[in-house]
């Protein structure tokens, strides 16, 4: 996923000033009545509400309302987590300026053109005339999707069954390796495109951008309050301060909260994307069996035949994505349902894609390059 690239520079503040302007979070006392009650008791109605609502929906809408939920709730979690350490460090000004400068930065920051990144794998442009069969699905794909333009496909020589986008809504770019290419269906392949597609449609580059922003952001604050409690430790010890030590333990675990909650979006933002390729396609079932064969990669050969029984799961706190068993479940339990127009997907039945003879077969077995990319 493209993200910009933050600077941050050097803050010199005084611990004179620190103290005696109201900076620092140390004091308990802010001047301002804020009740969280408040707060929750309104997420709660919120979240209320939007369960009545998917109770009268079908499964599919069901599933899209909770994860438009929990995706609000998350990214929200990681702004307040942001706005936390600037409140104390700097009151509600410097929270104020601190979350309209992560704005400004993801707005007006460097982005990297997905020609750039994507040369990094050694990806090369697919055109309609080296894939005529995927460029139409794609556009078939993307006016469903209600896309101003086709996405640029791009081809990546690695023996991994994968695809990933990158750019932004007006210039997407959707990546699909060799090994997706030459394992996978053309029915399996729709449901790729139009998992991406999806993610292209639900603005969900933009969002992980902007969750990847609070975190770096919500890392630095913390790290220069945590300086700031060390340099003016002697004083407050001299001056016999009462410190805040629940706010002191809240801004050391801000940056792993902020990660998990970033993780968990991610997880959520990939569910969304499996429920928008279902939508596009009317075929839960293409998607599912392309799933199974990328987790049947990803588990190894070595792993299957040595320890088959000892498969040791990440943690799913951890995960960038759901358990693959998980989204299978998710959509096989959602029935066929053709889209807005007759869905072509069934009539590909077991047809494979074919790359022209000057896509040469990837030998060579995935590994770290020299960019720190695994490919």
């Amino acid at each position: 996923m493209l993200s910009s690239n933050l600077y941050f520079y050097p803050i010199t503040i005084s611990p004179v000033i620190v103290i005696h302007t109201r900076i620092n979070f140390l004091y308990r006392a802010t001047g301002i009545d804020f009740q969280p009650i408040n707060f929750l008791k309104l997420i709660g109605t919120i979240i209320f509400l939007l369960q009545v609502l998917s109770m009268q929906t079908d499964h599919l809408l069901k599933h899209r309302i909770t994860n438009w939920l929990q995706s609000a709730l998350l990214l929200l979690g990681m702004i307040l987590l942001l706005a936390m350490p600037g409140w104390f460090l700097g009151g509600p000004l410097f929270m104020i300026g601190t979350v309209a400068s992560g704005i400004f930065l993801l707005a007006l920051g460097p982005k990297i053109p997905p020609r750039l990144l994507l040369g990094m794998y050694g990806g090369r442009r697919l055109t309609p005339y080296d894939a005529p069969q995927l460029y139409t699905l794609a556009q078939e794909l993307a006016k469903r999707a209600g896309l101003l333009q086709t996405p640029v496909l791009y081809y990546i020589p690695s023996q991994i069954i994968n695809a990933f986008t990158v750019g932004k809504r007006t210039d997407a770019v959707i990546a699909i390796t060799d090994g997706l290419l030459r394992q996978l269906t053309l029915r399996e392949l729709a449901g790729v495109l139009a998992h991406e597609i999806g993610h292209i449609r639900n603005n969900d580059i933009w969002v992980m951008t902007l969750a990847d922003l609070a975190s770096r952001m919500t890392h630095a604050l913390s790290l220069l309050g945590q300086l700031l409690v060390v340099i003016n430790l002697p004083l407050f010890l001299l001056t016999k301060t009462s410190l805040s030590w629940l706010a002191i333990l809240l801004l050391i675990l801000a940056p792993t909260i902020s990660a998990l909650l970033q993780l968990a979006l991610s997880r959520t933002r990939e569910f969304d994307a499996d429920l928008s390729a279902v939508n596009l396609t009317g075929d839960p079932q293409g998607l599912a069996s392309a799933l199974v064969k990328l987790e049947r990669q990803h588990r190894g050969l070595l792993e299957r035949l040595l320890t088959p029984d000892r498969h040791s799961p990440e943690p799913s706190l951890l995960r960038t994505h759901p358990r693959t068993e998980e989204r299978i479940q998710r959509l096989l339990s959602l029935k066929p349902k053709p889209p807005a127009s007759a869905s072509f997907v069934p009539s590909l039945g077991e047809a494979t894609f074919q790359l022209p003879p000057h896509f040469i077969r990837v030998r060579r077995k995935p590994h770290w390059h020299i960019t720190g990319l695994w490919h």
